[in-house]
């Protein structure tokens, strides 16, 4: 028991330390940031987490977020699309992660595998190379290394998809990223190391813990949160408070109004109200499973990190009340009852999913996910192009010999049947035109919906 208490602190400790380790400079208004990678970008969302808390947090400071995965690619895929499907983009910020598929499958059943593994990456780090001298040429772009997300060879959730080495090979690569970053003066996140402590420290309680459940390499919901909590750690982020309140209720005296404004406080022992305009809105953690194949809720990641102690703080702090059990009213609607003890201590409103704030947060991200939603149909058919197409010579031809061909081999090619319809919409550029511009029009609606309003406060002792 001891040694498990241990381990378990030596974890959180880890997690707090390895993040809080990493400088990576906050994004700025108008940045347009491209997060490059494989499926874990295509199909994942840490990166639409981490413009919810911009747009949440940075309400008035609008910046936008563009998704340039695709499933199975490899350093070389990246590279090949790279003008096309990157930089045609315009970023001002580019992250990239990559490594996953680079560090192979099934070759480490071989008994050479690991000389298999050393032979194929001197050409890998030469493309990679390659691909560092474009970004180079390209100064104007603040450019971001994220060493990805770790393959689980150690869970026992399942037998299968088990390839002894990857993860060391797949840590061989982040080594070689984070050296690359520091040579060529770049920022670095990673989500490696941090992401295995947590899978090792958790598969000490229950042996089939994963942040990568389903296949042992692609993170679920949880997982993504978490990737997305490293980097916003990354940023400088945690314990930048939604806002902070400490009002004295028998002085009628504002004590402390961190990132919000308090005015028309009126109060005595007994009873307290004040109005309050905060500059930010609660960070709305989604209770649902997201995205085919997923069975975990974004939420389930409070069970690995402190996330809410860390990101999510909107704590309302009463003093001078007499003893007693009061409720909390905001507009007029009551949210909930604490003690004056408990007020005394400080309640954190960004666990409390009924205020108005909250509410309004959680519009926020439904329209996020419906922009994900739609972004997701562009990066199918981008699969199609590049994984596909382009080896069938029919690159952006999207005619009808494209389509034969794609109806032709989703026949035996699993892959290309599951984007099959998605292709026979999105070859019509009009179609790919009108999805950007409802992507565009919501963007645009979260922009005017996200910002704070004036809130009535009240706390009022409860009848019983």
């Amino acid at each position: 028991m001891k040694k498990l208490f241990y381990m378990l602190m030596v974890g959180v400790g880890l997690f707090s330390a390895v993040a809080n380790a990493q400088t990576v400079a906050p994004f700025k208004a108008g940045d347009r940031v491209v997060f490059v990678g494989n499926s874990i970008t295509d199909g994942g969302h840490y990166h639409s987490y981490i413009w919810l808390y911009y747009m949440t947090r940075f309400p008035n400071m609008r910046i936008t977020c563009f998704n340039a995965g695709i499933g199975g690619d490899v350093i070389g895929q990246i590279a090949d699309r790279f003008d096309a499907d990157v930089l045609s983009k315009k970023p001002t910020v580019l992250t990239l992660t990559w490594g996953m598929n680079d560090s192979g499958y099934f070759e480490w059943s071989r008994t050479d595998a690991q000389e298999v593994f050393d032979k194929k990456m001197v050409s890998t780090y030469k493309t990679y190379g390659l691909l560092a001298d474009r970004l180079k040429q390209n100064p104007q772009i603040r450019t971001i290394l994220i060493g990805g997300s770790p393959y689980d060879e150690t869970t026992k959730f399942t037998t299968k998809n088990i390839y002894p080495h990857k993860s060391e090979a797949l840590a061989s690569i982040v080594a070689h990223q984070e050296q690359s970053a520091k040579d060529n003066h770049w920022e670095f996140v990673d989500f490696f190391h941090p992401m295995t402590e947590i899978n090792k420290r958790e598969q000490l309680k229950d042996s089939t813990f994963s942040l990568t459940p389903n296949d042992r390499v692609h993170p679920d919901n949880d997982g993504h949160l978490v990737m997305a909590a490293i980097f916003l750690k990354a940023q400088g982020m945690a314990n930048k408070a939604v806002a902070d309140i400490k009002v004295d209720a028998a002085g009628k005296r504002v004590d402390k109004a961190v990132n919000c404004s308090i005015t028309h406080v009126a109060g005595s022992v007994n009873s307290l109200a004040f109005d309050y305009l905060a500059n930010a809105l609660p960070y709305p953690l989604d209770t649902i499973p997201r995205s085919w194949g997923n069975h975990k809720k974004q939420s389930d990641a409070l069970n690995v990190i402190p996330f809410n102690r860390e990101f999510n703080q909107e704590v309302l702090t009463v003093k001078s009340l007499k003893s007693g059990i009061y409720n909390l009213l905001i507009d007029g609607e009551a949210i909930g009852s604490w003690s004056a003890k408990q007020f005394s201590e400080g309640v954190n409103m960004a666990e409390l999913t009924e205020t108005p704030q909250y509410q309004q947060a959680i519009e926020v991200r439904e329209l996020n996910e419906e922009r994900w939603d739609i972004e997701r149909r562009l990066r199918m058919y981008m699969w199609m192009e590049y994984d596909f197409l382009k080896g069938k010579n029919l690159l952006y031809k999207d005619n009808v010999a494209a389509m034969d061909s794609v109806k032709k081999y989703a026949m035996k090619d699993m892959f290309v049947n599951g984007n099959k319809d998605n292709y026979m919409r999105a070859r019509y550029k009009s179609l790919r035109d009108a999805w950007q511009k409802e992507m565009d029009v919501l963007t645009d609606q979260i922009y005017a919906i996200n910002k704070p309003r004036i809130h009535h406060i009240q706390i009022v002792p409860t009848n019983k």
